[in-house]
């Protein structure tokens, strides 16, 4: 069956960085577009990010375009997301997805931006 397994959240000062990690497996990765999204306490799930198949296209949402970079490697079946420049509105659960709405995914993991 599908799993997703997020990884690296934890808790990091405004202007901080954390590398997200999340490992697939259970589909065919390789041909599958896949997505971040984020879910902030008392909010709806906010897709932030998503990457084709081919490895090279990428799409961000306006909240974090320029500040967070997504890559996958497809030998690995991993995704990855880098997040620079954190902000306190970044706390929330992030899941690796395979949907933008996040209907199947990942536990998540979380981050905290807070000083």
């Amino acid at each position: 069956q599908v799993q997703l397994v997020e990884s690296g959240g934890g808790l990091v000062q405004p202007g901080g960085s954390l590398r997200l990690s999340c490992a697939a497996s259970g589909f065919a990765f390789r041909f599958s577009g896949m997505y971040w999204v984020r879910q902030a306490p008392g909010k709806g799930v906010e897709w932030i990010s998503s990457i084709d198949s081919d490895t090279r296209t990428t799409y961000y949402a306006d909240s974090v375009k320029g500040r967070f970079t997504i890559s996958r490697d497809n030998d690995k079946n991993m995704l990855y997301l880098q997040m620079n420049r954190l902000k306190s509105e970044d706390t929330a659960m992030y899941y690796c997805a395979r949907d933008r709405f996040g209907k199947i995914a990942g536990k998540g993991t979380l981050v905290t931006v807070s000083s």
